[in-house]
């Protein structure tokens, strides 16, 4: 055969050859490559709708895939035995009713068998139907937006990114969805309780610069807060260093072992009851303002984690707690249980079953990715100190694998015979999909009757009022509880 010339195309290098499989053996493609940082579109966006009630933004219910790579423990383990093992919040049963259902799916091809053998770069998906917490109705106000950056006043009670049980009900979607804002990037975070000026970088580039002045100190800080009692009139400078207890909960304390941290206190007002105070964090730690205001006894409030009995007589004071972790942790949720608000915890009883059962199976189903088993919950997912959130945010769509707990064994039947995927209904009764009057037979969702928080339970008294940098400042109104004449 004559060589190429310069004018001629060469042939495309072939394939590569699969390796030849022994007989019996499992072929498992290649592993995809997954895009790095948070990117979501139209069709995230239309997996379902919000509706408006009671002064809440609700989703209405929606099928949702779970997606994993199997575990490096999982290798040569049995999918029935993972279940058995790492996802004992459900029988066994359910899984084998999903897997019939057609739910469950390995390498994209429907699971025929439970007994089938892990392999390396088995890539399991789980279509699971999904509730999402309420959270306050009061809209995101933008404040800024150019073609650098967007600016805006987030709300108490939305988390910033898809985390925990939360997905339609953060800032990003609800930018996405109803602003046409979309491939933001986070320039910082705020708590979910925690209301005020949240900023997002348009491009890479900006997010970069901006970083940069995070990380040389150069971003001043400003947040006010309303506090219990008196607090003083002269400025108080708190350089406690603070602890992560749990990043599943998001609970945090004053120890010796912790990171450094320094914050500034400046009291703006004393109504005779409570103070306004101006906070300016020098660090950014986790929960930082609300844990130093109660090592302070001044804590937020209505802080739903720091002005709560659990922390003991005098709530967490001077740092004196007399509890081990585990025991506080246990106590806040109790205390929570009993008032019926484990939702402003972001948890729910199921969730404490499933923890409870999987405390010592090693199962990562925290978008946080933290090492560590948590006694209380593994869904949740408070703000957290890291250098690079948008890949928290995403690996939480890509590395958990989860299902919503069965009802009843006669819904396994029902489930084989039902090939649409439905609807919820809510408590009422009434379908909230409106166009389908079908519910989910595997989802106890569906079934259980849950007391909505009121719009105030999803309010803290802590605002982010103002961002400066070295080229910008951004200030938001000041919050009406902190006004100098507010009374509860």
């Amino acid at each position: 055969m004559a060589e190429p010339g310069p004018g001629d195309k060469e042939e495309a290098a072939p394939a590569p050859k699969k390796r030849r499989l022994a007989a019996g053996e499992r072929y498992v493609p290649p592993p995809r490559k997954l895009n790095a940082g948070v990117s979501f579109g139209a069709e995230h966006f239309a997996e379902t709708s919000y509706y408006f009630e009671g002064g809440l933004r609700k989703v209405r219910p929606y099928y949702f895939d779970f997606r994993t790579y199997c575990k490096g423990r999982w290798v040569g383990r049995s999918l029935l035995h993972v279940f058995s093992t790492e996802f004992r919040a459900q029988p066994l049963d359910y899984y084998r009713a999903a897997a019939r259902a057609g739910r469950l799916r390995l390498n994209e091809e429907p699971v025929r068998d439970l007994e089938i053998v892990l392999k390396n770069n088995d890539f399991l998906r789980n279509t699971v139907h999904r509730h999402e917490p309420p959270v306050t109705a009061q809209p995101i106000q933008i404040l800024v937006e150019d073609d650098e950056v967007v600016v805006v006043d987030k709300p108490s009670s939305l988390p910033v990114h898809p985390c925990g049980r939360f997905r339609h009900n953060t800032v990003i979607f609800i930018l996405g969805k109803e602003h046409d804002l979309k491939e933001l990037h986070t320039i910082h975070r705020l708590d979910r309780m925690t209301s005020g000026v949240l900023m997002f970088a348009k491009t890479a580039e900006v997010s970069k610069r901006i970083d940069e002045q995070v990380r040389e100190r150069q971003l001043e800080k400003e947040y006010v807060c309303r506090v219990v009692g008196e607090f003083p009139e002269h400025e108080v400078v708190c350089e406690e260093p603070i602890l992560v207890v749990s990043y599943k909960v998001g609970v945090c304390r004053v120890d010796p072992k912790g990171k450094f941290c320094k914050t500034i206190f400046q009291r703006l007002s004393y109504n005779g009851k409570t103070s306004v105070v101006k906070c300016l964090p020098r660090t950014g730690r986790t929960h930082q303002i609300r844990v130093h205001l109660q090592y302070l006894g001044h804590p937020i409030v209505n802080d739903p984690i720091y002005n709560m009995e659990a922390w003991g007589p005098d709530r967490g004071k001077g740092g004196k707690i007399d509890k081990t972790d585990e025991e506080l942790l246990k106590a806040l949720v109790e205390e929570h249980r009993s008032k019926q608000s484990l939702d402003i915890l972001g948890l729910l009883e199921e969730d404490l079953n499933a923890s409870a059962e999987n405390k010592d199976s090693g199962n990562s189903g925290d978008c946080t990715k933290s090492a560590q088993a948590d006694p209380i919950n593994e869904n949740s997912c408070p703000a957290k100190d890291t250098k690079d959130p948008e890949r928290d945010a995403k690996d939480h769509e890509k590395n958990d694998i989860a299902a919503c707990p069965l009802n009843s064994v006669a819904s396994l039947e029902t489930l084989e015979k039902n090939k649409e995927l439905g609807s919820c209904e809510n408590q009422d009764g009434q379908t909230e999909e409106k166009h389908s009057d079908e519910r989910d037979p595997l989802c106890v969702e569906c079934k259980i009757t849950r007391q909505d928080p009121s719009p105030k339970e999803l309010v803290m008294y802590l605002h982010a009022l103002r961002y400066k940098g070295a080229e910008f400042e951004y200030c938001s109104k000041m919050p009406e509880w902190a006004m100098e004449d507010w009374e509860e």
